[in-house]
């Protein structure tokens, strides 16, 4: 797909910022909806169909964090980036269990936006051209994996997968029983394995733990400072 018809979604209170974000993302080819606050931006993706957020943590009406939370009740597949003033840890945590594909502290260099935007696209798009988008249904232990539909489904019960989180069972179950290095699944499933990555990991691993914990023959150990397995007896 080329850039032009990728549409980015930027809410960005500060508007010399906002202008700067916005001219340079269109002279890097992409397509640009800019909102001013949460409440706008929310009404604009409500309206238009984007591939990517970039959103502000601290704005008016509806901060970045409650904006986030809206759009992926409307679609829980889209990418989306939190621009942020404050290096906290807690505000890091919070994107991540949110679902965040990246977190960049202000003051950046537009290029590194534009470099992470780029790899968000290109996974998403790779992710959507692999197998694990094609029809394949196969059972876990008692429970019934689906990698189109990404449903997994334990006992007539439906839990409804994000993309991500059916690629990470997909990966984990075609080598289970062995002991996978951290560096090897990052590398597998995320393309990177920086501290970011890592993080995100270990958020998707706690929510694969509690899909699979009605089935004692499953498990994933934790090895400190190796990696991880994927049990299935």
């Amino acid at each position: 797909m080329k850039k032009e018809n990728h549409h980015i979604l930027l809410a960005e209170d500060t508007i010399d910022f906002g202008n700067i974000l916005k001219q340079y993302l269109e002279m890097s080819g992409y397509k640009v909806s800019w909102a001013k606050d949460g409440l706008e931006a929310l009404e604009i993706f409500k309206k238009e169909v984007f591939t990517i957020c970039v959103l502000d943590v601290m704005m008016p009406k509806m901060d970045g964090f409650s904006l986030a939370e809206k759009i992926i009740e409307i679609n829980p597949e889209i990418p989306f980036v939190f621009l942020t003033a404050r290096a906290l840890k807690e505000d890091k945590i919070k994107g991540l269990k949110l679902g965040a594909d990246d977190y960049i502290v202000k003051p950046f260099d537009a290029d590194e936006l534009i470099l992470r935007i780029q790899n968000i696209i290109k996974r998403a798009t790779f992710l959507s051209d692999t197998s694990i988008n094609k029809e394949e249904t196969f059972p876990i232990g008692n429970y019934t994996f689906n990698s189109e539909r990404l449903t997994l489904i334990y006992e007539g019960v439906k839990q409804q997968l994000t993309e991500k989180e059916a690629e990470l069972i997909h990966f984990l179950f075609q080598h289970k029983n062995q002991l996978l290095k951290r560096e090897d699944i990052l590398k597998a499933v995320w393309k990177n394995d920086d501290y970011f990555s890592g993080r995100s990991m270990d958020v998707f691993i706690s929510r694969l733990r509690k899909y699979f914990k009605e089935d004692s023959a499953i498990s994933i150990e934790s090895y400190r400072g190796i990696g991880l397995e994927f049990k299935l007896s």
